[in-house]
């Protein structure tokens, strides 16, 4: 999904940060000239003449050197900070305020500064934290090079210096106005920082050839552990990456590895035929040749294993399944830049316990259809066997019967405009691009600089290092944040997955849409308040986790719609139902016309509240169509929690996911394998809770029986019809309750979804979850106080072990 970026300056910032480009004393720039550390072809070959051949390596890009000066005024610090950046043949640009050194980054993309000096001698004219901190979340920009100007005085104040290196500033050096100390300084800078990021820059190429190698490759340390291994190790093996990483190599070979050190610390290369273990398969012989590489000193640092099978010239490694990423959040995780979920539908990376699909106790029509057409084809030639596939393909469709524009003539206006708009307008799905396109284009690698976690209290801070984990404790965290916990689960969920960068936003906007989003979450409601909110937020996060660790994982943008959905997706919830709101005759039921009402009401008011202000507009930074696009997904996602379709969302997906053979050319499976995905893992992660551990499942089954009591006893008082007669708090059976719902909705659910993700913990915890309530049930544990008291026992059991 990619942000098209239609603005492009003709020309450079002036003083006032508008346009212009200028040298000291508002003089007019020097002819330019190539930077002292950007290398002629000449210098080139010299240099590459020097380098010793066992440490062959990618030329660095070798452009103009461009540096960014933010100083609020052209006074003397910057009049030779510019005049040094001018004799080191630097091409020099000015901005005067934070906006317009943000706005220069963020609006010419094809511009890339490689120095960047900001002015940090006081808070009051730039805040230097900031503007560091916004360079690092803008595209491009994570191997950039930012200098802090302060006082002298500074030097003494450590906080003051950390704050800024915390904040993304390479180096800060003092304030002078003697212009050969500042041109010592710049270029010492040049060599030591620059040139080096330039290096590093290309290593992205490298790791990519590595791991898109057919050999198979392992990098250890010198103590043999595992540092590294490519794809191709990975299908060898039979493991995924976050399970070899870190490993020991005598846990990879059958046959001694002792000789490899031995033969290292004579830096000779060893060659000879060992034998691997596959995890779960035979053992195979490989030959391996493994190369010393001393990185620092003399002594290896690191091994480089190369294996083959002798004597095949086949690629025996491409013949094994596919391996799966390390999970995020993972000390060693190498996670692809974008690996589009769309894709899962139709790349080979279906797994065989799919299979279990086709067992649940649950079929719809079109699943019948698709069976006995699966019978006839087993029967039938060829030719006919293929056009029932055709057939297939569009039963499998996720707009069966949704109307198509036929082939018309474009140069009858009234057809193409006019039809065109009646048959696509109410589609969700007219803005969404083609398959292989991406809302938002994220140029580079993710930013070696994480934005900063929101300034919290220890103990909060310590609790959101769990926030990955099925086990998180969202009462806690409810708890120690004064039920805040959406802005700061939130904030920590958009760090982890990077949600500034790829929305190109600055964090405080998020801080504030998180705020604002949160605000109108109704406190007084038992379940449906922001607990429940950043409860399912945090399910999100670990599905998208698992996703990834699985090779499935969706691309950044997507990524970031799931965590804003599932945020927003109860938003402004009055801890009614919609058929209550109906039946009550509610405003949003008759705005509504008594379709969906809630969860329209939720996805309408998540974008009034976002549009409202640009101080919250996480969106402001979209081109219109790509703006179009995320509405389209985010608004989807939401209505996807309505529980009236629910089994409709499991259906279809059980269709396409819960067949043993993989889908074939399905006509636009992809984007709608993708909806499907989206869907199913908001449903799930909105109503998780039978799938948590004993007490919080417990917590929030007491917390939604008192919601559900509460309307009903309103329903009593205004003589309205009950909608759950059930839920009356003086004969309801809370354990029967739990019992029905995990039986009827839960069970075949999380069967689906765990066939699919590879989490079996949400059936484990459900199993005993649902062995629980019967416990409960038998024992005549029926209200909020006898469920309230066996709750507390338990509670008071685990904290005895």
């Amino acid at each position: 999904m990619y942000l098209k970026r239609h603005n492009k300056f003709s020309c450079r910032r002036n003083s006032t940060g508008t346009s212009g480009t200028t040298s000291s004393g508002g003089a007019s720039k020097p002819e330019k000239r190539k930077s002292s550390i950007a290398l002629t072809p000449d210098d080139e070959s010299i240099e590459r003449s020097l380098m010793d051949v066992k440490f062959p390596t990618v030329l660095p890009p070798n452009p103009q050197l461009k540096a960014l000066l933010v100083f609020h005024k052209s006074d003397n610090i910057c009049e030779v900070v510019t005049e040094a950046c001018h004799r080191q043949q630097l091409d020099v640009t000015v901005a005067r305020t934070k906006e317009g050194a943000l706005e220069t980054l963020s609006s010419t993309s094809e511009e890339f500064y490689h120095l960047i000096i900001i002015d940090a001698r006081s808070t009051k004219h730039l805040d230097a934290e900031y503007i560091a901190r916004s360079i690092r979340h803008t595209n491009g920009h994570h191997f950039t090079t930012i200098i802090a100007v302060v006082k002298k005085s500074f030097f003494e104040k450590d906080e003051v210096l950390i704050a800024l290196l915390d904040a993304g500033v390479n180096r800060c050096v003092p304030e002078t106005t003697n212009l050969s100390m500042c041109n010592i300084e710049l270029k010492q800078i040049l060599h030591s920082i620059v040139r080096p990021h330039n290096v590093m820059s290309t290593q992205q190429a490298l790791y990519t050839a590595l791991h898109r190698l057919k050999e198979v490759i392992l990098i250890t340390d010198n103590h043999l552990r595992i540092q590294y291994a490519n794809r191709a190790a990975e299908r060898l093996l039979n493991m995924r990456l976050d399970e070899i990483i870190s490993k020991p190599l005598a846990d990879i070979f059958v046959s001694d590895v002792s000789t490899i050190m031995m033969h290292g610390r004579k830096n000779k290369e060893f060659d000879e035929i060992l034998t691997v273990r596959r995890k779960g398969q035979e053992d195979v012989s490989m030959h391996v040749r493994v190369i010393p590489v001393a990185c620092i000193g003399r002594t290896p640092t690191h091994y480089v294993f190369n294996l083959d099978v002798p004597g095949s010239h086949g690629d025996f490694v491409a013949t094994l399944p596919q391996a799966r990423e390390a999970p995020r959040g993972s000390q060693h995780s190498i996670r692809r830049g974008s690996v589009d979920v769309r894709s899962v539908a139709s790349d080979g990376l279906r797994r065989t316990s799919l299979a279990k699909l086709t067992s649940l106790p649950l079929e719809a029509p079109i699943t019948k259809i698709i069976n006995l057409l699966s019978q006839v084809q087993e029967n039938c030639s060829p030719d006919e066997a293929r056009l029932i596939d055709k057939v297939m393909e569009f039963l499998k469709r996720e707009g069966l019967y949704s109307p198509q524009m036929k082939e018309i003539r474009t140069d009858d206006p009234i057809a193409t405009d006019l039809i065109g708009a009646l048959l696509t307008g109410p589609s969700l799905y007219s803005s969404r691009r083609s398959s292989n396109d991406s809302i938002i284009r994220v140029s580079g690698r993710q930013s070696t600089c994480m934005p900063a976690k929101m300034k919290a209290t220890p103990h909060i801070m310590e609790l959101l290092e769990e926030s990955l984990s099925w086990e998180f404790d969202i009462f806690k965290l409810e708890e120690i944040t004064e039920k805040r916990p959406l802005l700061y689960l939130g904030m920590e969920m958009f760090r982890r997955f990077n949600v500034f960068a790829t929305l190109n936003i600055d964090e405080n906007v998020c801080k504030g849409w998180l705020a604002i989003i949160e605000a109108n979450y109704h406190s007084n409601n038992s379940y449906h308040n922001s607990t429940h909110a950043a409860d399912v937020m945090q399910a999100t996060g670990c599905f998208l986790t698992q996703l990834a660790a699985k090779d499935m994982g969706m691309d950044h943008t997507d990524e970031a719609i799931a965590l804003i959905a599932a945020a927003a997706h109860d938003v402004d919830h009055p801890g009614r139902s919609s058929a209550f709101l109906c039946n009550s005759r509610n405003t949003l039921a008759l705005l509504y016309n008594d379709l969906c009402v809630l969860e329209s009401h939720h996805a309408s008011i998540t974008f009034r509240l976002t549009l409202s202000d640009d101080k919250v507009n996480i969106f402001k930074n979209l081109d219109t169509e790509s703006f179009k696009s995320v509405r389209s997904v985010v608004i989807d996602m939401i209505l996807a929690t309505e529980m009236t379709r629910h089994f409709e969302h499991l259906a279809k997906f059980v269709s396409i996911f819960g067949s043993d053979e993989e889908p074939k050319d399905i006509v636009q499976s992809e984007e709608e394998s993708s909806i499907l995905i989206r869907r199913m893992m908001i449903k799930v992660a909105d109503v998780s809770n039978p799938s948590r551990q004993p007490s919080y499942c417990i917590e929030w089954a007491r917390r939604i029986a008192e919601e559900y009591f509460t309307q009903t006893d309103e329903e009593k008082s205004k003589a309205l019809p009950i909608v759950m007669p059930m839920f009356d708090r003086n004969t309801c059976s809370i354990p029967k309750s739990q019992i029905g719902f995990i039986e009827y909705i839960i069970q075949d659910m999380m069967h689906a979804w765990d066939s699919f993700i590879d989490m079996p913990q949400l059936v484990t915890y459900m199993q005993i979850n649902y062995s629980q309530w019967k416990k409960f049930e038998e024992q005549g544990v029926h209200t909020l106080a006898d469920v309230k008291s066996k709750q507390h026992s338990l509670s008071v059991k685990k904290s005895a072990k």
